[in-house]
């Protein structure tokens, strides 16, 4: 992002009042952390919304950097936002997979349904419309994601009611009663070895087992095996936002990363999923970014 191109941002986005202090106090809170600026700017835009010219300023002004760099990592990550957003962040995918299968009729949908095009909020700052090239589970197009939530195989119809339950709260969906929420079961792509833990269950289903190492330290993590879950239990307690490596408790080969987590940053860690498919999970504490890619 050129020098041009941050003038124009900072002149046409509405001043919003923030309190230097509190930019301050991110700061220090985030100093010696390994994510650095990102982790930064996900607690600036946690706490306003979105990420404010001046808050930018204050970054560069008390850590050194250019306001190039911070600009460049802002407009990198598809999940911070220079403007201010919705209450609720509506990403539908516009990737070949999911166009073939009437993405862009069920982005219309949405366009009339909120009164907006793609990348507008609403009036009332309810709802902000994006569209994205892919989502990473191009087997379940058209994928639409809501607050953090996937949707597979969406059509015109379903459009409203998934409003109107993003205004109510997803979050109140219980676990059992939830068609987005299902059981799935992994094994190592190094061994092939289930990474299923019959003997300890979350959620009501066996748990995957993984190795996870952090500062010279190994310890076991336990995830729920059901997609769309972000319970866990961990044998010692992650810092948020510390990434951490994954390893196979079976081969003890660190779990590979192909990728990068398109929210933050961190890599992604993947599972084979039984029966086909590839799951991946983000390794950053904190981070519910998941995909799913079923064959």
């Amino acid at each position: 992002m050129g020098q041009g191109n941050i003038a124009a941002h900072e002149e046409n986005v509405d001043v919003e009042e923030i309190e230097p202090g509190d930019i301050l106090k991110i700061l220090k809170a985030h100093q010696g952390d390994v994510g650095g600026l990102i982790s930064i700017l996900q607690e600036i835009q946690s706490t306003y919304g979105y990420l404010p010219a001046e808050a930018l300023r204050i970054v560069g002004r008390q850590t050194g950097r250019s306001m190039v760099d911070i600009y460049g990592v802002a407009t990198f990550y598809r999940s911070f936002s220079l403007k201010p957003r919705g209450r609720h962040l509506i990403c539908a995918c516009l990737g070949t997979a999911c166009h073939v299968r009437g993405a862009p009729r069920v982005v219309d949908e949405l366009e009339q349904q909120l009164g907006i095009k793609a990348g507008q909020t609403t009036e009332d700052k309810e709802f902000t419309l994006e569209t994205l090239n892919c989502l990473g589970a191009c087997a379940l197009g058209p994928v639409v994601v809501i607050d953090g939530h996937y949707f597979s195989k969406v059509t015109r119809a379903r459009i409203r009611p998934l409003l109107d339950k993003a205004l109510e709260g997803f979050d109140t969906t219980e676990l059992g009663k939830d068609s987005r929420i299902f059981p799935i079961e992994v094994s190592c792509p190094h061994c092939g070895h289930s990474l299923m833990d019959d003997g300890s269950t979350i959620d009501g289903h066996p748990s995957i087992k993984v190795t996870i190492s952090m500062d010279h330290r190994d310890g076991w993590l336990r995830l729920s095996s059901l997609y769309g879950s972000y319970n866990f239990s961990s044998e010692f307690e992650v810092p948020h936002n510390t990434v951490v490596r994954f390893l196979c408790p079976s081969c003890r080969e660190e779990l590979p990363s192909t990728s990068d987590c398109s929210t933050c940053g961190a890599p992604m860690v993947p599972m084979l999923v039984n029966g086909g498919g590839i799951v991946k999970v983000c390794s950053r504490r904190g981070c519910r970014n998941h995909m799913l890619d079923l064959i």
